[in-house]
């Protein structure tokens, strides 16, 4: 892992990027170079701008939308066959793009036929060079191999997350016990004591040691063994850091106060606030003024179907604990709590009208809140508000639950595109593990990230209901 502006990113994810960036390019360069009047295209050369700018202009588009058909970060179940519909997809996509970005910006002259050839040609590099990526991640090119110090409970976890990033993960190559203290991982995986652990690192060609030992008095924690290893150049890593880095979330069972009040992050600034208040204005304006026929459809058929208001709003908590009104396309029947007691949305809830099953299903119910974001009540991107009912059950049923309203909310966040919708206090601390990641390391480069992965969840209706 590569840890760019916080956030950490697989090396075999930017090794990829890279690849294909530079096959799109040479793809350009390659059909500029063919012979044009053997093709029916008499003179064409002699029209065509210099190749470099239209080289990047079309690997600049086409990234963005592979990003955003989830081609860099998703984890792929079905293997190539769904590797191959996302790049499908995306060259779709990224062809009706380029189209009309030509011919708005009249300067970057494409001929038809050139474009046409252009993509062609890389979509075939790239599904190639996708199918080389798939198998050397699958062989473990890029993992890096891992020595647990540590047997306990939380040791264990370790084999659950080491397949947990696209390209990336780490593989486990065993566990060595530090104590005498009863064994959680299956004796199989435990490594028989031989030697020092300089010994066991070298004779199992470790690269990194993942410290999982909790009680570290009564010299449990062989530090001079650990300083030889360190000064052999094996990595060492808590067993929090080693989690923050493989699953993007801070989990909450190996969390201590010392570890968030020592550890780099959880950085605020006035810089980086208005930096950020930027971005969130420049942002909403952008997307008020390409939704607004969306919007204007939604409050239409909403109004339509039932005769009610087609806005919903609700109180929210937000920075500070400082408590807000949140406004939304209304998705559920008139009078959806009228026992007065709040409820989270469920699966398949019938409270939810037929219109508001699509509104929901595509996220159109969220965007009045981008009026929420020009008012500065929520950013655009950042934790998601909840109400002070539910703020006020889970403060008392999770710890650290309050840290995530030390910034303000957003419409989409960390926790909502890389875990489904919550309606249950177990999915409220899987969120909060990922909302703490993103309090501990948020920058302009992960909001960024995060808006490529929201156009991913709400293409593929990730989470809805």
């Amino acid at each position: 892992m590569l840890r760019i502006f916080n956030h950490y990113v697989p090396v075999s994810t930017i090794v990829l990027l890279l690849v294909e960036a530079l096959t799109l390019v040479v793809s350009i360069y390659l059909v500029n170079f063919l012979p044009w009047q053997q093709l029916g295209v008499v003179g064409m050369q002699s029209l065509l701008p210099p190749v470099w700018p239209k080289a990047l202009f079309v690997a600049l588009v086409m990234l963005s939308v592979m990003a955003a058909s989830g081609l860099y970060h998703a984890e792929f179940r079905n293997g190539m066959s769904e590797i191959g519909i996302r790049l499908l997809l995306a060259f779709s996509v990224g062809g009706v793009a380029l189209v009309l970005l030509v011919y708005w910006l009249a300067s970057m002259l494409f001929g038809a036929r050139e474009m046409l050839w252009s993509l062609a040609t890389a979509f075939v590099l790239l599904l190639f060079i996708r199918l080389l990526f798939f198998r050397w991640t699958k062989l473990g090119v890029f993992k890096p191999r891992i020595l647990v110090l540590g047997t306990g409970s939380r040791a264990v976890k370790v084999d659950e997350v080491s397949q947990s990033r696209f390209g990336g993960g780490v593989e486990v190559v065993g566990y060595m016990s530090s104590s005498l203290s009863p064994h959680a991982v299956a004796a199989s995986r435990i490594l028989p004591e031989e030697g020092s652990l300089l010994d066991a690192v070298q004779k199992h060609g470790v690269n990194e040691i993942v410290i999982a030992v909790r009680d570290r008095r009564g010299g449990n924690l062989p530090i001079h063994e650990l300083l030889k290893c360190r000064m052999r150049g094996v990595q060492v890593t808590e067993l929090s850091s080693f989690f923050e880095r493989e699953c993007g979330q801070i989990k909450l069972d190996s969390l201590n106060a010392s570890w968030m009040v020592f550890n780099d992050g959880f950085n605020q600034s006035g810089a980086r606030d208005a930096i950020k208040r930027l971005f969130d204005i420049g942002v909403s304006l952008m997307l008020v003024l390409l939704t607004s026929p969306i919007m204007l459809l939604a409050w239409l058929l909403i109004k339509l179907e039932d005769g009610g208001p087609a806005l919903y709003s609700q109180e929210r908590v937000g920075e500070n604990d400082q408590v807000f009104t949140i406004y939304k396309f209304r998705s559920m029947g008139i009078d959806s709590e009228k026992d007065g007691k709040p409820r989270w949305a469920a699966a398949n809830d019938s409270r939810i009208t037929r219109v508001g099953k699509v509104i929901r299903k595509i996220r159109v119910d969220e965007l009045p809140q981008v009026f929420n974001v020009l008012r500065g009540d929520m950013s655009f991107v950042g934790p998601r508000p909840e109400r002070p009912f539910f703020v006020q059950k889970l403060e008392a049923e999770i710890p650290y639950y309050g840290v995530r309203h030390c910034m303000k909310p957003g419409i989409t966040g960390w926790a909502q595109v890389q875990y489904d919708y919550g309606s249950s206090v177990d999915d409220a601390i899987e969120k909060l593990q990922y909302d703490l990641y993103y309090v501990k390391n948020h920058s302009l480069f992960l909001d960024i990230l995060i808006l490529f992965q929201t156009v991913q969840v709400v293409l593929l209706g990730k989470g809805a209901r």
